[in-house]
């Protein structure tokens, strides 16, 4: 298999200050796991496109309204002005002067990599890119994202290229409340998650339409429950929706040496729900998976649990 990890530098100048979990060092440690493990010569590191501002916003608008654009370019470009360091959003999402750039090529990772696999240039691809996005809803930025990364490259799939069945699965271990509401009216898209429960967003438990596979789980629950609830629930509804392209919320806080939650998951686990989605992926979507990051703050286990991702996806192991 041919597996592409896409970054960019500009995803490393977003911070939201010195104390908040959600900063530039974790892509660092990708990076640097991916160099210990050495793996990083078997993967593929295509450049990205430039920036089009118009092309994106247009994207970004899918999911988007404008005010919620609006919310993030205007009061981060002011801060280049103000001089002011940071802009809360709320009590744990903020802005600096580069959030708008760092979002903005964040999507355009994203777009890239969908663009790549759906031509065939490459079989799957990693999106290291940060802010996440599975928060993020129509009207608002939220929980550490600002733009829906993951949904916004899936509905490009769709608008775009006229792929007719995408499925998006989220394994981080807070529920993408943002992606739900996204798709929650377009059966064209079939969600399939788990998240820990009660968990902030304090989401996912309400009745869905039947695309909407949400699967809450109580804390500490561990490998086993996941790999039960992956057999009984997920795998199912994918073989009934059969996707064109898979799309992955790729959350590594569900591991059990992350501090964000208070799930049970090792390395072994990503890897075997890795291998599950590939094995979906080959026999409907023709291999193509486009995985983004999502959470994962304990920095030695995001590095080692991302390795084992790709080491699943370029089939290393």
């Amino acid at each position: 298999m041919t597996t592409a990890f896409y970054t960019h530098p500009d995803c490393k100048l977003h911070e939201m200050g010195a104390w908040h979990p959600e900063s530039p060092e974790r892509l660092q440690a990708i990076e640097d796991q991916l160099i210990s493990s050495r793996i990083s010569q078997w993967l593929d590191y295509p450049d990205v496109p430039d920036l089009d501002e118009a092309n994106l916003v247009a994207a970004i608008s899918r999911v988007h309204s404008p005010e919620a654009i609006d919310l993030v370019r205007s009061n981060a470009l002011n801060l280049g002005k103000s001089g002011v360091a940071h802009y809360p959003l709320d009590a744990d999402t903020f802005l600096n002067k580069y959030s708008w750039q760092a979002a903005l090529q964040a999507v355009n990772v994203a777009i890239a990599a969908t663009d790549a696999v759906i031509a065939g240039e490459i079989d799957n691809a990693f999106c290291s890119v940060r802010p996440p996005g599975h928060h993020a809803t129509n009207a608002a930025p939220m929980g550490f994202c600002l733009f829906n990364n993951v949904a916004i490259a899936a509905h490009h799939a769709l608008a775009v290229h006229g792929i007719e069945r995408v499925a998006i699965i989220d394994f981080d271990v807070h529920h993408g409340n943002g992606t739900e509401q996204a798709f929650l009216e377009d059966p064209r898209a079939l969600m399939v998650s788990f998240f820990q429960h009660p968990f902030y967003p304090f989401s996912g438990t309400e009745a869905a339409p039947a695309h909407i596979i949400n699967v809450p789980v109580p804390a500490y629950s561990g490998g086993d429950v996941v790999r039960q609830l992956v057999t009984e629930k997920w795998l199912p509804a994918l073989h009934a929706h059969r996707p064109q392209v898979i799309f992955i919320s790729a959350g590594f806080d569900a591991h059990r040496e992350d501090d964000m939650g208070q799930m049970s998951l090792v390395e072994a686990d990503y890897a075997w729900m890795t291998q599950q989605i590939s094995e979906v992926a080959k026999q409907y979507a023709q291999g193509r998976i486009v995985s983004c990051l999502e959470g994962g703050y304990h920095l030695s286990a995001l590095g080692r649990s991302v390795v084992a991702h790709l080491k699943v996806l370029a089939e290393l192991e």
